[in-house]
């Protein structure tokens, strides 16, 4: 229910929570009382024929009766002309607005949105690639040249440049979102993307012997759970992030699975091999910490692999392997054994089957060894003449 009366301090203080106060002098200036207690002044008018409500400010510093009235007088006046006084103050704000303030906001905004580890690329890409050239340009002067310069100094690693404009776009778009850009200018747009070579790196077996026996080696000397973690990312096929955030309470023994509720491509279980189950059944666990590789901070997991995995794939001569190409040694190892690709898919969590296309060649392989070996079974049998039989 609103009240109308020229509102003056004593309105404020008595206006209920939810309420509004309209202005009777002043038509279209009002104010409401919010749940929390505060009071924001507005003002309802229509610029070119549409209906629009302003939001000048919560009432204190800088904002009074008076200055907010004084502020609703001049709102009203650029809306008689058929200026938008928001949309002017917005494009100032844009003309000296940075893309470093630009991302505060939008990272304040977004992490409780992103996933933790997307969350955590974006801020990557932004600090290593983004902000160094771009942070103190202000929204309304960055260029498809500050873009493109950027761009093309990134060219050696096309991934990371890819990446890089990726996350540029989604703060761009935002901001436009919030009105510190024009709707549809985002000059990411015009940026061509990187043919990128996709890397395929799997271990042999006998690079997996190797890594075997320096894993084994290092038992005295490296934190128990970090030589854990990469034996599971082995025995698994599973991502980094769920195996370090794996908690107890998602390994079903009954089913032989690991029970994730959430990862990159959604709610997803992994089969676990013997081995496997072994290898969790061998771990401690702490009353206080779910999770199963804890890590140096009570009651939280394992957070950093890269810097002893460098170490122990140094000593096992495979210095040139990512963590990630565990991940693909188990798919390779799975296909050579004759798996199908959707079913690999599936224990993988591919949400595409271009995914896992990757392993093709694999299978392609396995497929020509089956041929070959029909092939000659079948051509010995029509040289001579007599009935095929399975080789003893």
């Amino acid at each position: 229910m609103a009240d109308r009366s020229r509102i003056n301090l004593a309105t404020l203080k008595t206006l209920p929570p939810q309420q509004v106060a309209w202005d009777d002098s002043l038509k279209g200036f009002g104010a409401k009382a919010n749940a929390n207690g505060t009071v924001t002044f507005f003002v309802k008018t229509r610029v070119n024929g549409k209906q629009r409500w302003f939001t000048i400010g919560k009432r204190g510093s800088p904002w009074t009766v008076e200055t907010a009235r004084r502020e609703a007088l001049a709102i009203l006046a650029n809306a008689a002309e058929g200026k938008d006084r928001t949309e002017e103050k917005r494009r100032e704000r844009a003309s000296t607005f940075t893309l470093g303030e630009l991302a505060v906001e939008y990272f304040n905004h977004h992490k409780p949105l992103l996933k933790p580890v997307t969350f955590e690329n974006y801020q990557t890409s932004w600090r290593r690639h983004l902000q160094p050239e771009l942070g103190k340009i202000a929204l309304g002067k960055l260029s498809v040249a500050d873009i493109s310069k950027l761009n093309i100094a990134l060219c050696e690693t096309p991934s990371a440049a890819n990446y890089a404009m990726a996350v540029l776009s989604a703060m761009l778009g935002w901001s436009e979102d919030q009105g510190l850009r024009p709707a549809n200018s985002n000059p990411c747009r015009k940026i061509p993307k990187y043919r990128e070579n996709k890397r395929e790196r799997y271990l042999s077996p006998e690079e997996l012997e190797r890594l075997g026996k320096v894993l084994a080696d290092s038992e005295k000397r490296e934190n128990p759970y970090v030589l854990a973690a990469i034996r599971l990312l082995l025995l698994t096929g599973a991502r980094l992030s769920e195996i370090l955030t794996l908690r107890w309470s998602y390994i079903d023994r009954h089913r032989r699975v690991l029970a994730l509720p959430d990862s990159k491509t959604g709610a997803k279980v992994i089969p676990l091999s013997q081995p496997a189950l072994d290898l969790l059944s061998g771990l401690p666990r702490f009353k206080h910490n779910p999770f199963v590789l804890p890590g140096l901070i009570e009651g939280q997991h394992l957070v950093n692999l890269q810097k002893p995995w460098r170490r122990i794939r140094k000593e096992a001569g495979l210095d040139d392997v990512r963590i990630h190409d565990l991940r693909h040694s188990f798919a390779s190892v799975s296909v050579g054994l004759g798996g199908s690709l959707p079913v690999i898919g599936r224990v993988l969590g591919h949400s595409q089957p271009a995914t896992t296309a990757r392993y093709a060649h694999v299978a392609d392989k396995v497929a020509a060894e089956l041929v070959e070996a029909t092939g000659a079974l079948i051509g010995t049998a029509l040289q001579s003449g007599s009935k095929p039989s399975t080789p003893q």
